[in-house]
């Protein structure tokens, strides 16, 4: 790797690791970025998965006051989150890639619809004590899902994230930015265990993803936090329609 392709990288990572923070897709600047300069699918998606993780880390601390009150429904979510995690990552290694990616652009859609409608969807399961009564296990069964997509491959699963607990929980959507930090955290930190130990590592491109995803996501939560919802809600979808055209056409 010359001194270009290195630079080109990090700053790759720094770029990604800012998107991460404020909304989840950083991996489509970055995984190209590594098939541009000759890396084989499935060690551009490992190593990127595992120099994404600090970047996750360093969001989720720039949203910290955010996250408060939010320990225990984190720890919950949390471990959904890291389950479906490793059963993604074991299919990554296990299965043709062709088996799950066909999906991909089609919950991005999803999300960014939910991220639209979310207001009103949440207004709505607030006044149905019933539905309300099944927000917690639907809730937890789409976060454990995305943590399966996430784990698998995980471009934009921010917004998936996001879309899940903004229609499911009554809160702003920047504390529903910060928890989805955290929860992406966990998934990339669990599928990169698995990666660590099972695949092959390009321990140079990851590293250079780490450093620059890391100052990448104290920005970004430093920047976004600032966001008026209306417009970080525009931004979410934007950026979400974007990355599912260019699964599809690209």
């Amino acid at each position: 790797m010359d001194p270009g392709e290195a630079l080109a990288i990090l700053a790759a990572g720094a770029a990604a690791g800012g998107v991460n923070a404020v909304v989840g897709c950083g991996s489509l600047i970055t995984f190209p970025t590594l098939l541009a300069f000759g890396f084989p699918p499935v060690i551009a998606n490992v190593s990127n998965n595992v120099g994404m993780v600090p970047g996750n880390v360093s969001g989720g601390f720039g949203y910290r006051r955010e996250l408060a009150g939010q320990r225990g429904r984190l720890l919950r979510l949390g471990a959904a989150s890291a389950a479906g995690a490793l059963a993604g990552a074991l299919a990554l290694l296990s299965l043709p890639p062709a088996a799950f990616t066909f999906v991909v652009p089609v919950l991005i859609l999803l999300s960014c619809a939910l991220v639209l409608v979310q207001p009103r969807l949440s207004a709505w399961l607030t006044r149905r004590d019933a539905a309300r009564g099944r927000a917690g296990p639907l809730l937890s069964a789409g976060v454990c899902l995305s943590g399966v997509y996430g784990g698998y491959f995980g471009a934009a699963q921010g917004v998936l994230v996001i879309g899940l607990l903004g229609s499911f929980l009554d809160e702003t959507l920047q504390r529903v930015t910060g928890a989805k930090n955290v929860l992406v955290a966990m998934v990339n930190g669990t599928a990169g265990v698995v990666f660590i130990a099972l695949a092959h590592v390009s321990w140079t491109a990851a590293a250079l993803l780490a450093a620059g995803s890391t100052v990448g996501g104290l920005l970004g939560a430093r920047y976004g936090r600032r966001l008026p919802p209306a417009v970080l809600r525009l931004f979410v979808v934007a950026v979400g329609v974007i990355s599912a055209v260019k699964l599809i056409f690209f």
